[in-house]
Formats: structure tokens, sequence, C-alpha cells
């Protein structure tokens, strides 16, 4: 049964919309409809082409998907050579460029230029041919490549059929082909998750994409395309420059750089160069340099070739953002949470124009991944303003059995133990309260509104009282002079006594506000009420063994653990032992280690109870075991309510969940008195 001329005819008008809207996104970055429309024209077509098998076309926009994997890649010969090009270094070397330019061409006015980044990818050839994209290849060795035509299939940015209708018997572009930083980390993210290959950086990422036998990962993998060349064209005159060329191509549905320029004078492209090198961060790919090309095209062919280059370009390459030098120690920096990260020292560097000595490991496992180790030659990157990295070692330059770096057992600020809770890649120096490192952090915390509730001691007060060493801990803050105080700026003797005053005010508080306000780690309020609850007061909690903790709702194995080792350390009790004699106290708490009478039990709490906080009716029935949610279900066991109760009173009615006043709550907590 011959295939209906309507399906026909709506197959190809899908594919000349998807063509026309995939160069409006690619190409001109001006998209016409949103991606849901595009996604009904992409899925219309779809289903047109698995209802009826005559319409599969290779040229097709749903043909992005890859095919079966290949054995091997067949070898490609180039019908144009795809030669380098010569590097400058410097700006004389640009103007001796320029120099033996014009000598050659016996050129005494200023030549144009066509300008454009000189992206950090894989070069690739495409062929066309009556406009569909017959066959690309990579560069290779500039006269023979490999066949990657599966491969280049997958990229959306490469058209498979170019736009027009007055098109080229046979044109072959060239282009770059590479990805975009966003894409690169997203994928080195998903590789760590699935213990696949972790790549060094984007152009290994591109270059590894393109040559997978099996097009289908390809297709997964985030990759981009800019044309900039032409190789050949047959049937078709191409316009007379460079520049022009290049607005072809676009015209035509081949996407070109977006910073490409005509520059009228050599002293214009050394401007260029300036501005791509400021930009170069900002920029959402990697490159290493900018392109010039002489613009006119009957010049260029006049000006020839060397044995492996053009004469009538070059590439000014930026300051190498990749480097090789020994890795002299590791040392260990501790942030302002306590976490240790290894910083290596090197042989001083220069890397983009800046001499380097440290750079960052990472953490423990990114050593142990990359097999980093003392004495190995390493690469070392640093893009722009980012603190430079350790890349990977040089394994082929590796002498003998190096040793590996080692996390120190001690924090090397304090003294203080190092942890490495399971399941975390940090390891963290547990001195809090007494690491240097940890001062700011730890200050701002303890006096934040749900801790000690210090008011009038803000962060940036905090840093100038630190810079200026005027507390070396929490507890200094409960001898500060007035004088001092009201020296600091933007202070007053007035504001300065209602800090004061307020750090009097706050002697007075609630053992749960105390734990909480020590910042051990993965203590939140929550826990720290339970702990208060359950132990009642301060001693019996600093000398609870992990199995005690562990009888505490909210506490599991990891959080006893780090209650544990924060009470284990000396400088950490004698820095609560100074708060306590600075006059901060609180009313004592029954303890109710024995008292589990609410065990497995859920309430929920709405109104305002007589004699009794929120927070303090919550944390009497934790003592006993129960569990305290903010919202009704069918598994509350009941509604504690007091004055004025909200929405979960009809919550709780339409549940058949029990409802109970102040007199019941009493009873509840009294039943173990």
């Amino acid at each position: 049964m011959p295939l209906p001329k309507s399906i026909q005819a709506e197959a190809a008008e899908l594919r000349q919309a998807l063509n026309e809207h995939n160069h409006r996104y690619y190409v001109l970055d001006a998209p016409a409809i949103t991606d849901q429309a595009y996604d009904r024209l992409f899925r219309r077509l779809q289903q047109l082409e698995q209802e009826y098998a005559e319409l599969a076309s290779a040229d097709s926009p749903t043909q992005r998907i890859g095919s079966e994997p290949a054995s091997h890649f067949e070898s490609v010969a180039h019908e144009v050579a795809m030669l380098s090009l010569d590097n400058a270094f410097d700006e004389e070397e640009m103007l001796a460029f320029d120099r033996r330019l014009r000598d050659k061409l016996d050129h005494a006015a200023p030549l144009a230029y066509c300008a454009e980044p000189k992206l950090d990818g894989l070069a690739v050839s495409l062929l066309y041919e009556a406009g569909e994209l017959k066959r690309a290849a990579t560069r290779g060795d500039g006269r023979s490549g490999e066949n990657i035509t599966a491969n280049v299939r997958t990229v959306a940015s490469i058209a498979l059929r170019l736009l027009g209708s007055d098109l080229p018997e046979r044109i072959e572009v060239r282009g770059e082909v590479y990805m975009e930083l966003a894409g690169f980390e997203a994928l080195n993210r998903k590789q760590q998750e699935t213990g696949g290959k972790v790549f060094a950086n984007p152009r290994n990422a591109a270059a590894g994409s393109l040559r997978l036998l099996d097009s289908r990962i390809t297709a997964s993998r985030p990759l981009s395309f800019c044309s900039y060349g032409i190789g050949l064209i047959e049937g078709a005159v191409l316009p007379p420059g460079q520049y022009l060329q290049m607005q072809y191509l676009r015209a035509i549905g081949l996407p070109i750089s977006r910073q490409i320029e005509l520059l009228d004078s050599i002293d214009d492209c050394l401007d260029y160069y300036r501005r791509i090198l400021d930009q170069r961060d900002k920029l959402a790919f990697d490159i290493d340099g900018v392109v010039f090309k002489l613009d006119d095209s009957r010049l260029q062919r006049q000006a020839g070739f060397v044995s492996r280059a053009p004469r009538w370009a070059i590439a000014y390459k930026f300051p190498a953002q990749e480097v090789m030098t020994r890795l002299l120690d590791v040392d260990f920096q501790v942030g302002r949470t306590g976490a240790l990260t290894p910083v290596a020292r090197l042989e001083p560097v220069a890397v983009g124009g800046v001499m380097v000595s440290n750079a960052t490991l990472h953490n423990m496992d990114e050593i142990e991944r990359k097999d980093i180790r003392i004495g190995d030659i390493v690469i070392v990157r640093r893009a722009g303003d980012v603190i430079p990295e350790v890349v990977a070692p040089v394994l082929q330059q590796r002498d003998g059995d190096l040793p590996r770096p080692q996390m120190p057992l001690r924090c090397p600020v304090c003294d203080s133990e190092v942890l490495q809770q399971p399941g975390q890649s940090a390891f963290r120096c547990i001195g809090g309260l007494v690491c240097a490192a940890q001062r700011k952090e730890a200050i701002k915390h303890f006096a934040s509104r749900k801790a000690m509730d210090i008011e009038g001691l803000g962060d940036k007060l905090v840093e100038q009282m630190v810079e200026q060493n005027l507390i070396e801990s929490v507890a200094d803050l409960y001898h500060l002079p007035l004088e001092q105080v009201a020296g600091l700026d933007r202070m007053a003797d007035k504001s300065a006594r209602n800090l004061l005053d307020s750090l009097r005010q706050s002697k007075q508080t609630t053992l749960a506000r105390f734990i909480f306000a020590l910042g051990i780690r993965e203590v939140g309020e929550s826990t720290a009420e339970s702990l208060a609850a359950y132990f009642g007061e301060l001693d019996a909690l600093m000398d609870a063994d992990v199995e005690s903790l562990q009888r505490v709702e909210d506490v599991g194995p990891v959080v006893a653990e780090n209650i544990r080792h924060f009470f284990d350390q000396e400088n950490n009790r004698a820095i609560v032992e100074k708060l306590i004699d600075a006059g901060i106290n609180w009313p004592l708490i029954e303890a109710s280690q024995q008292a589990q009478t609410l065990e497995g039990k859920t309430y929920v709490i709405s109104g305002t109870l007589e004699g009794y906080s929120r927070d303090q009716a919550a944390s009497l029935l934790k003592a006993r075991g129960a569990r305290v949610s903010g919202s009704v279900s069918a598994k509350t066991t009941a509604v504690i309510t007091g004055e004025n109760p909200g929405s979960k009173v009809a919550k709780a009615e339409t549940l058949g969940v029990e409802i109970l006043g102040q007199s019941e709550f009493e009873a509840l907590i009294g039943e173990d008195s």
C-alpha cells in the first residue's frame, strides 16, 4: 500500500519546521517556540516514522539517539588537508606575523583580519552532499582521520540537513566539537556516581565522547559544535572573505562563534585579544587563545602555505592554564566548619600568568581516586580567579614507590581529634570551641537566637572582636571590658552597654539551649532538647557513654559518637567549665532516664498551655519517650490542646484522633513522679 501523500507532506513539513527551530535555537540563539511546543512537533514526527517505515531518513531530526556499537573506526582521507596553525605567545610575535604577511603580499596598508576565540575541543570535518550530512571525521594527522559519523549525528547543534534551497552540491565544513563547563561538571558528577571514568578537563571529555564505539553513549553526552572554516565547496561560489563565509555557514544552519569579529588592523587584533582574555573566565566554555585569519580570500591564496600551516592565520595563545610541576608535600588547612582540606605544596610554576606554589587537592577521596603521591610530577590547572587544583599525576614520570598523603589524626591548628563520619568524605576537627580556624563560626553560632540569644552580637561585630584578638573562645564573651567593646567600629558607649547587658541576660538560659550553643556536630535544637530532657543535667550528659546516648530519641550511632568525641576533648571541657564559672545557669530538670512511659506514642500540641511554652511541653513529652509531631495523621496518638488551638483540632476530629486538654497533659507528664 503506497504511503499517503498527506502523510509524506506532514512529515516533510515537520522536518523542515524542526530543522528551522534547531537553527534558531543552536545557531541564532533566538528560539521562536517553547521547549514544550518543540517536543510536541518532535513526538509527532517520531510517531509518523514509527507507523510508516518508508518515512525513515538519515537526515531526520529524530535520528540523534545513536546506533549499535561499532567494532572500530574506519580511516577517512581528507580531500583537502586539515592543517595546523602557527602559534604566537606575545604581542611581538603577533606584530612579526603581520609584518611577514604584509611583506609576502607586498601590502603596505593595514590588513583586515577575522578573529574568534580558539575553542579547546576536538577538530572535526563535516561533509554535506546536496545539503545532507554524509560523513564526519576527526582531524587525525591532517591527511586522514577516523570516520565518526554515527557519533557526530548525535550532537544536537550539528545540522543533519542544511537550510535553504540553493545549497552547494558538496561542502566540507571544519569546526570544533567541545563541551561546555556546566555540562562537563554534570557529566563528571554522573561518572563518579556510576563508577565511570572521570575526565580531567572538558577537552578530554569531548574527545573521549566522540571516540566511543557506542554512539548511544555519545548521544547522552552534552556536546556542542562550532564551525570555523570551509575545506571545499562544489556547485556554489563562496563570499570573498573569511568573515562573510562564516556568516554564510550560519545562514545555512551551522553554528559559528558568537564572538567572531572583523578587524581592520593588527592593532585591533591586539585589542580584541585583550578583550577576550578578560572575558575568558566568564565564558561558558574553555578557550585557550584567539585565532586570527586574514579576511580576504584572494590574499589568502596569494600568501599560501608552509608545510603544515597557512601563512595567513595564527593562534595567539593565552597563558597556559594547565602545566606540570612537582608535588613537594601535602599540608592540611582547617576551614571555618572544621573540615580539613589537603593542600598541595608545589615547586613554583607559572599557571595562567600567575606564579603558583599551592593548589587544592579537594579531599582524601580525590587523592586516592587520582592516586596522587608526594614527589609526583603533577598537572596543575588554574582558571582565572579559581583556586589552582591538582588535576592528576603524570604516572609515566613517577620515580619508584612514592609515599601517599596521610590525613593527620590531630588538628594542625588546635591539636583536637580529627574524625571522619561514616559515608562522608570530609574529615573534621572536633575542637569547635577552641580551634582558632573555627573561632568566628563557633562564636556566631553560640550567640545566635536559638542558642544563647545574645542580642546585638552580630556577625560583623564577632569578626571585629576575633580579628582584634578581644576573644579567643566563647567563654571570653562574658569577660569583655566596656572600654574595648565601645572602641569597636560602629559601637558607642550606649550600644556597648546594651551588648554587655544582653550578655548578662543570656546567662539565664535552658540546658537545651546551652547544649545546642556548644555546636556539637549534628546536634540541632530538637536533639538538644531530647538530650536535656533525658539526662536532666550537664554532667550526666558529658559523662554518658555511646550506648546511653543512643537511648535518647533522635540520637543514632553517628550523633552519639559526635557527642562522646566532643566531650572527650579536654579543651572543650575546659571551655564548658569556664562558661559555667562565668555564671551561665538554667533551671534544674528532673532526669528521665528510666521514665519512658510514653514510648511509641506520638503527640501534636495545638494552642497555648498554661505554665509551659511549646518547646517545654514538647521536651517533657520527649523525655518520657514520646514523639512530638507538627502535623496530625491517623498515626497520631492524641492532640494536646491549650488556649486558642488551631485547625489541627478539626483534623484530629475528622480522623478520630483523641483530643487532650491541660489536665490530661499534666497527668501524662506526671505519671512517673
